[in-house]
């Protein structure tokens, strides 16, 4: 602006032009008059005849408002104009009165007629705004007046106006709470909504006014679920967060069965324990737990429930933060674990976002990973510290970092924090050492290499870095304070250079909890510290007297006039808690007449037994708030928090959330009227549905098995061919019983095109490759085999009809993770005979899809590469062809067997006992012969017996869950194993260079038998042959904390060098590396999966004594490895 304009309108000037904000000259008062001058142009515009001076004026006044200038007292010059006949005015003048109605509610209330007349506007904007202006006069008198706008504008065409009906119910419960019935009516309508703009709002208004009303959303449930992708982004927010805490108090626990198994620790012994010679007690308890697991059926997801999770997935991809972390919470609190993971990648990808951002998202994952660390130990670098973040989110990375910490990756977080260490900022430095002694605490392995790493920060330069390790080294000495007592000593010296008052009070601690272990050097710490005492800190001036008075009741010759000296001190201090304290223990360690009872405990009083501290994630108990809550960031309860229900005991009604759909067709009306789970009462039908899902999503069926039972395709979720297939098993919307009776109506004419079709291909597939006749041989014989195929499926049916009803029948017919049992034996010969995945799915489907849906797929398009590996029409061959085709499978699995067979010397392992696995029993061992499929697997041979009267059949494995990293190669289906036999398959599994188990199903026809392999740490690697040269050049670069000895005696059996060679190979997978010394034996190898290199040397001594040590890239490795040799060569 100008100051010549507003030079001009100060004189008087009537300018519509400029707008002034200052007099040209504020010592003449111009600021005031200048504003005078101003409002009264403003109020000459909206008095005009002219809509552009209103107008102008108007864009004027909301300007000033946003710029967040005072405007009141132009309210009544405006409110005049609300009756304006031009909307662009009319518009603005609503703005402002919903900014000033509040204010100025009596000059407001004159105007009401007005926004009556407003609410009938034609112009939908212009309703919304009046009902907007209405709702902000916070007055009681008008409730009335307001409650009938909110009906009516509830009821308008409009969505935009309905949207602002469902913002103005919680102003209108603010000011009158009484009208909570009547509200509620509004919200139910508006709940029937079926427009994405009035979805968030009301659901908004729900959570505001009646958050306990959850009958309200039975009916809207499935609605709201396929809406969600479509609301604005707050509205998903809210939407979401209402739907977690919903489907808390309507659907069972998908991790129950786990939860089951974890408590008491004891479940997974109780599933295979079975052994006679166990105790009676133990035995009555193992049976009353099989019959509480017996009557628990088997879990299977509501249909609803994964409903909510297949909707809010693809929001994860959300640009909006807000979005994703309500996503992350709903997986969080509701999903089946195994399905957890897909929420890390995508608060991953937030922590890119600004720092605000990375604060809220890293408090949810810190919590996150004390629950269900292994999701995020996969983007373990991500949690990397950079300089440039800010202090807090340094801490809180760190303590992410710490909670995901483990034998496998330690060495690499260890290495991390030693590089913060030297970091400038103090706060986060000091923060890094606490989090060394936290991991010393969780990982005993580690315990004494980050004791030795905090000792060496004893000699730093930096007080502070010193000090912190004081702190932390007296929490871990704690633990195991007899094998420290050098470090207790070393510590000891510190006291004449460390100035900082909590590092100097915890040495004074130490010396007088352990002065026993130090008996020599306490009295002389004593001694220096009454020379300085009355230059001390008061804490540190506590624990002199602590010092002096442990010392007097333990070494008293020595104290004695040194602790009267202290005491006598600290009687005199400045500070009433010394003075006091100096008292009370001389009359506790100074026995004279006065002195009562408890002077004769003083020694256990001072001397007690104290429990080491427990290192804890400050994070621990945070789970117990919603996540993404303000409560959870804060700790504690905020305003308006609503707790988030436990789950249920019995899953409530699910037939609450139908909704009757009145079709024109009577057919379709009596397909709609019952529930889909209750009117499906043939099992064809509802294997029909379970079939159906394939056609929708290929990709499903190589996911996991929860996702895979009834989730749609990732990327065909908002299409109508994935609405459709939601809707068919969800079993409430229209669309499906519509598409269920066309589909019937076209039966006929599909079968039609079906032959045309088939005719054809078979006339065009005799000119093609010898490779493709397999495959016009399946579509020609396919229609001869049609009533073969449907009297198998019958009988097949019949079989799993007996079996599903024995476990449940909910089990079958809400949609599993697994395919329908029917022609099980058939998919499982495909699944062997025909390695390729994409072949595999197109044969599956089209055996298993009606006539219907056979004609919608074009057989040329599932045609496969010329290949030889492709064989699909393996699904139609005899069993003794098939059996022959084994034998030429070209997966090495099938040749295994033959190469590897079990020695003698190798040990095996019980998988399976023979009364848990009811006649069926399993062993295995580590052939320590390479796994040809993939060199990074560790081979493990299986041998199965049939000790029961009947065949087993179909011995496969399923729901194999595994370590982040870790991976499986399945062995071979056995097809049938007869009584009495015996049968053998070897199965690879990557153990990613840990111990950890690896867990799944081993599935007869009958039966399934939760089992786990768990390797001994010598079966993680193989044999490296290398010369004596090599070796000493390798071991020289491994030393330090990458080396660890042991002194050993050797038993007098065990003292030549062939024992020793035998039992370290027993042990651990090594080769021998050739040695000129007959006193020294050398082994080599490396990892498997990381090939980290693996030495271990085992010196001999005179009379049995020896050495052993091991150097080893990954110090966890090395740490259990000596263990294990140290154990074969001792026993």
């Amino acid at each position: 602006m100008s100051t010549s304009s507003a030079f001009n309108d100060e004189k008087g000037g009537s300018s519509s032009v400029g707008e002034p904000e200052y007099g040209h000259d504020p010592a003449s008062g111009g600021i005031f008059s200048s504003d005078y001058k101003r409002h009264d142009d403003l109020k000459e515009m909206l008095d005009s005849n002219k809509d552009s001076l209103k107008l102008e004026a108007m864009k004027r006044i909301v300007a000033m408002i946003a710029r967040g200038k005072n405007a009141s007292d132009l309210f009544p010059a405006v409110v005049k104009n609300v009756a304006c006949k031009n909307i662009e005015v009319k518009k603005l003048v609503y703005v402002y009165l919903v900014r000033y109605a509040e204010e100025q509610q009596d000059l407001a209330l004159l105007s009401i007629s007005t926004f009556q007349r407003g609410l009938k506007d034609p112009n939908q904007l212009i309703r919304a705004s009046a009902l907007r202006v209405l709702s902000s006069i916070r007055v009681t008198i008008i409730v009335p007046i307001m409650m009938l706008a909110i009906k009516e504008a509830a009821s308008d065409m409009s969505p935009y106006v309905r949207k602002t009906a469902a913002h103005a119910i919680p102003k209108l419960y603010s000011l009158d709470p009484e009208q909570k019935d009547q509200l509620i009516e509004v919200i139910e309508k508006l709940l029937a909504d079926k427009t994405t703009l009035v979805a968030g709002s009301v659901v908004m208004a729900f959570e505001e006014v009646c958050p306990e009303r959850i009958d309200l959303i039975h009916k809207n449930y499935r609605k709201l679920c396929n809406l969600l992708i479509d609301v604005e982004e707050w509205g998903q927010v809210v939407i979401i967060n209402m739907l977690t805490r919903y489907a808390r108090t309507q659907f069972l626990n998908p991790n129950i069965n786990e939860s089951l198994l974890e408590e008491g620790g004891g479940g997974e012994k109780t599933f295979y324990a079975s052994d006679e010679d166990e105790d009676e007690d133990e035995e009555k308890e193992k049976k009353a737990e099989a019959v509480t697991m017996a009557k628990r059926k088997p879990y299977v997801m509501d249909p609803d429930h994964r409903l909510l999770l297949r909707n809010t997935k693809p929001l994860l991809q959300s640009r909006n933060a807000a979005v994703v972390m309500a996503v992350a919470q709903l997986y969080f609190h509701l999903a089946p674990k195994a399905e957890i993971g897909v929420i890390a990648k995508a608060l991953v990808r937030l922590l890119r976002s600004h720092s605000e951002v990375q604060y809220v998202v890293l408090q949810n994952v810190a919590t996150m990973t004390i629950k269900r660390r292994g999701m995020f130990e996969p983007y373990l670098k991500s949690f990397y510290i950079r300089s440039t973040d800010p202090t807090q989110i340094k801490i809180l990375k760190l303590e992410v970092l710490t909670n995901l910490a483990n034998e496998t990756n330690i060495s690499t977080i260890l290495r991390e924090f030693q590089t913060y260490i030297k970091s400038m900022d103090k706060d986060f430095v000091a923060a890094t050492i606490q989090a060394i002694g936290r991991c010393a605490t969780n990982i005993g392995e580690v315990r004494d290499t980050c004791l030795n790493g905090l000792v060496q920060l004893l000699s730093n330069r930096d007080e502070l870095v010193v000090a912190e390790s004081v702190v932390v080294i007296k929490k871990l000495l704690q633990m195991q304070p007899e094998k420290h007592s050098d470090i207790i000593k070393h510590m000891a010296k510190l006291t004449d250079n460390i100035q900082v008052p909590m590092a100097r009070a915890s040495i004074l601690w130490l010396i007088g909890e352990y002065c026993e272990h130090v008996p020599k050097i306490a009295p002389d710490v004593l001694r220096k510290m009454a020379k300085s005492f009355t230059n001390e800190e008061d804490i540190v001036k506590l624990q002199i007297i602590n010092l002096a008075a442990k010392l007097y009741l333990t070494n008293s010759k020595q104290t004695k006039l040194l602790t009267q000296y202290v005491l006598n001190l600290a009687k005199y201090d400045q500070n009433y808690d010394i003075r006091d304290r100096a008292r009370f223990i001389r009359q506790l360690i100074v026995p004279t007449e006065k002195s009562g009872a408890l002077s004769k405990y003083a020694k256990k009083l001072f001397l007690a037994l104290k429990p080491a501290p427990v290192l804890e994630s400050p994070f621990k108990d945070r789970d117990h708030f919603q996540l993404g809550s303000l409560s959870h960031l804060l700790n504690a309860k905020a305003g308006g928090y609503q707790e988030l229900p436990d789950w249920p005991e019995a899953a409530p009604d699910p037939s609450v959330r139908n909704v009757e759909v009145f079709a024109l067709l009577e057919r379709v009306t009596t397909l709609t009227s019952v529930p889909e789970w209750t009117k499906c009462s043939s099992r064809e039908k509802r294997k029909e549905k379970k079939v159906e899902k394939p056609f929708y999503s290929d990709s499903e069926g190589e996911s996991g098995p929860t996702e895979s039972a009834d989730s749609e395709s990732d990327s065909g979720s908002g299409s109508e061919s994935g609405s459709g297939s939601e809707d068919s098993r969800s079993g409430s919307e229209s669309d499906e019983s519509k598409e269920a009776s066309e589909s019937e109506e076209e039966e006929e004419e599909e079968e039609e095109d079906l032959k045309k079709k088939k005719k054809k291909k078979n006339e065009e597939k005799q000119l093609k490759k010898p490779v493709q006749e397999s495959e016009s041989e399946q579509s020609s014989e396919e229609e001869v085999r049609k009533p073969e195929r449907k009297s198998k499926q019958n009988k097949s049916e019949s079989e799993s009809e007996s079996d599903e009803d024995e476990e449940s029948e909910s089990e079958s017919s809400e949609s599993e993770s697994e395919d329908s049992e029917d022609s099980e034996a058939e998919l499982k010969k495909k699944k062997k005979v025909a390695p390729p995945k994409p072949a595999f799915k197109a044969a599956k489907k089209e055996n298993k899809k009606e006539k219907k849906e056979m004609s919608l797929l074009d057989l040329d398009d599932f045609e496969p590469a010329p290949s030889p590996q492709v064989t699909p029409v393996n699904t139609f061959l005899s069993n003794s062809l098939v059996t022959d085709l084994e034998g030429l499978s070209l997966s090495d699995a099938a040749l295994m067997p033959a190469t590897i067979a079990p020695s003698s010397a190798l040990k095996s392992y019980e998988l399976l006992h023979r009364i848990t696995g009811e006649g069926l029993s399993v062993e295995y061992c580590f052939s320590r012969q390479p796994f040809s499929p993939d060199a990074n697997m560790v081979a493990v041979q299986m041998h199965f017996t049939n000790n029961s009267t009947s065949d087993t059949k179909s011995l496969h494995m399923e729901d194999v869950k595994l370590q982040s990293g870790m991976r499986v190669k399945e062995f071979p289906e056995i097809e049938l194993l007869p009584a009495g036999e015996t049968a053998t398959a070897v199965m690879g599994i990557d153990f990613c260079d840990s111990t950890q188990a690896a867990n799944f199903q081993l599935c007869t026809h009958t039966r399934k038998f939760f089992v786990s392999i768990q390797p001994p740490v010598g079966e993680l690697m193989r044999p490296f042959f290398m010369t004596e040269n090599e070796f000493k050049k390798e071991q020289g670069q491994l030393m330090g904390m990458n080396e660890i000895t042991e002194k050993l005696t050797l038993d007098v059996k065990c003292r030549n060098e062939h024992t020793i060679v035998q039992k370290v190979t027993t042990a651990a997978n090594l080769s021998r590396v050739p040695c000129g010394s007959d006193k020294e034996c050398r082994f080599a190898g490396r990892t498997v999966t990381s090939s980290s290199l693996v030495l271990v040397t085992v010196a001999t001594k005179d009379e049995g004594a020896a050495q052993l040590t091991v150097n080893c890239e990954k110090m966890v490795i090395g740490t259990m490895l000596v263990k294990d040799i140290l154990l074969a060569l001792t026993q």
